[in-house]
Formats: structure tokens, sequence, C-alpha cells
């Protein structure tokens, strides 16, 4: 059993990215075969956002045993469907659309519940997979230091870190977030995953939230404030494989491709450059002196940090598999037109299947790094 509260603490971080989320779960398969067969939780700390912490919290519920969790979600993620995750709130996107916008431009009354899509088969299908009573008893008996999910609260703009934890940590606050001790429950894992516009705001006490992407500047923030020494941190950009101007556009871009590129801001680029800010600060702490880092409270040491993300571009792979996104939604998502807003919408099994097989490569790939940062 790991030792709860044991010096050097890991630190597992999974983003957002909708369907991209798949790719996460094929290099925590990648992880577990490196890894002792019967090894339990490794992660001391683990941090999800959007659709990522869905996958956090199933590993968070089968602590006892790292491969059980993975199989759970490979179950999962293999035989997805769009259907369950969501609907048409009407039977025409086009026309769900417009009578959004209209509400809105109306001002429509407070507490009207605004989407274009019915969230409730996710619901329904994680409270079949989830026992979320076990992150408390996980959390107990060692196996498990903390568990964060992420949301934006849409009254102030804070992202809102609610973490279910140890005894000894405390909340905390910084620009425009804010750590708070809960219970996790469905409500949080589907408020962290509530795209704006697309999935409908969960209410929480006397706030309401949407997905935990939004406005979450720092994600490594969250694992280093519950205790984390050391960070594995899963990306599911895929940016870093393509080089600056690569594509050559012609024409101006259509509105889905216009859209994808807002998404992939807001939902999948911020972990990397969170990475970048970290691996900066690890090369400037040493050049401090000692008396410096005593009088203004920095860090003593850098944060060890492995980053496994995507060695391939996700929404090629997406465009490859546009045949499977369902009729009424391809009528608006155009194929390589918008390819990075099909990879976040398509929630099919053939391209699931592709980023699972592509995360345990990529894993498998850096098993020696994993071994160090694992320490054998």
């Amino acid at each position: 059993m790991l030792e709860k509260y044991r010096s050097d603490k890991i630190g597992l971080i999974l983003s957002g990215g909708g369907a991209r989320a798949a790719y996460q779960v094929g290099v925590l398969r990648g992880i577990s075969s490196i890894l002792p067969k019967e090894t339990q939780n490794p992660f001391h700390i683990i941090s999800g956002t959007s659709a990522g912490a869905l996958n956090a919290a199933a590993l968070a519920c089968n602590a006892h045993r790292l491969r059980t969790g993975v199989r759970l979600l490979e179950y999962v993620w293999t035989n997805i469907r769009s259907n369950h995750v969501y609907l048409p709130q009407s039977g025409n996107l086009l026309g769900g659309a417009s009578g959004l916008l209209l509400a809105m431009m109306s001002g429509r009354e407070e507490g009207t519940s605004l989407s274009l899509l019915d969230n409730t088969p996710l619901k329904n299908l994680l409270s079949r997979v989830l026992k979320l009573d076990k992150i408390q008893e996980n959390i107990d008996i060692g196996l498990l230091n903390a568990l964060s999910i992420t949301a934006s609260a849409y009254s102030t703009g804070e992202s809102v870190s609610f973490y279910q934890a140890i005894q000894g940590i405390a909340d905390w606050e910084g620009p425009h977030r804010i750590g708070r001790r809960s219970t996790i429950t469905l409500d949080h894992l589907m408020a962290s995953s509530a795209i704006p516009v697309l999935f409908p705001a969960i209410k929480i006490g006397d706030q309401y939230y949407g997905d935990g992407a939004v406005r979450q500047l720092a994600p490594t923030s969250n694992a280093l404030h519950l205790g984390a020494d050391r960070i594995l941190a899963v990306g599911v950009s895929g940016n870093s494989t393509k080089a600056p101007l690569e594509d050559v556009m012609e024409q101006s871009p259509p509105l889905s491709r216009i859209i994808g590129h807002i998404l992939n801001s807001a939902f999948v680029d911020t972990l990397e450059n969170d990475l970048q800010s970290l691996r900066h600060m690890n090369q400037i702490l040493p050049l401090i002196p000692e008396k410096h880092k005593a009088k203004s409270g920095i860090v003593a040491k850098p944060i060890e940090l492995l980053e496994i993300s995507p060695s391939e571009q996700l929404d090629v792979i997406a465009d490859r598999h546009y045949q499977e996104l369902p009729k009424p939604v391809s009528k608006y998502v155009k194929g390589s037109s918008s390819g990075t807003l099909l990879s976040l919408v398509l929630f099919e099994q053939g391209f699931c299947t592709a980023l699972w097989e592509l995360g345990v490569k990529d894993a498998q790939a850096k098993s020696e790094e994993i071994i160090h940062f694992f320490r054998g």
C-alpha cells in the first residue's frame, strides 16, 4: 500500500478535450502494462478537467488496482457512441441553434436552461459505471491523497477546483482560481464537462458551473496545491507535432473551423502553455539564492515533470473517421475543414479506439522515462 504521507508525491493531470480524452486511456493502459501487474494506484493526487475529469474519477474509484480502473475506462471508451453522451434538444440542430440565439437575444428569464444538446445520457452512463463512494474509502486507507475536479463558475468567472482529500490540506485562492474541499458527486463531473452552449449549466450549491477548461489558466496548479512533487501530465493537443503555418489556407475559414479554433484554445492548448511555464520555472529555480527563496516563500526545489502527448495530429485522425459522425451532426461539421471541432465531438467507437491505440503506442515509446519516473 502507498504511504499516505510519503514525502515525494506523484500528481496525475488529465486535461479536457471531449472525445480526445480516449487518448488518455491508451496512455494509462501503456503505463499499467509497464508497471507491475498488481500495482495499486501510483498517483497520490489525481487532477481532472472536462472529459479528463471523468477519467480521473474512474481511477480514484478503483485505486486498489490500477489495471482495474484502466480496464473500466477501456470498456467505456472503446464501445462508446455519441448517443451515450448526448442527444439533440431538437430534431434539427440548426433549428435548435436558431432558437437558442433568439432566446438569448430576447433576454429569456434567468433560471431557464439553454443548450443545444441534452447530456442526460452521459449522466446515466456515469451513474452506472462509477462508484463515487469509493473515493473517500480509498483516501481513508491510504490509496489516494486527493482527487480534484475543476469547473468554471458562471457568476464569477472563477476556475473552481473541487477536491476530496486527506486531512491537513487547506482551501486556496489564486488569480481567478480557487480550491474548495468537497465530496465529489456526479454533479461535479457533469459540471466540469459541460461545454458552454452545447451542454446545460449545472447547479452546485448556490452557483451554476460549466466546463472546467474554460479560464483554467494553470492546470498544474491544482496538483501542486495538493502536494505533488512530481507530475505526470497527459495532454491531448497534438499541436506540437505540427510545424507553424504548415497548412496553406487560400480561402476564408468556414464557421466550423473558427469554432474549432476557439474550442481548441479554450479546452486543449492551455495545458501545453502551463507545462512550458513549469519547465521555465524549473530552469530558473536553481539560479535563485537560497536566502531569497526562504524570504519570498518560493518552492525550494524544481517539480519533476513527465509529459505524454499525441505523436500524431488528432484532427487528422478524426478526419479519417468522419463517416462515423451521426448524420444530424455531420450536416454542420464538415470533415477536414473542421477537424479540430470534429475531434472534440466524435464520440464514436472507431475514432476513440484509434486514439486509445495511439496512446498505448506513445506510452510504450517512453517506457524508460516512465520506469524512471516511478523509480523502477
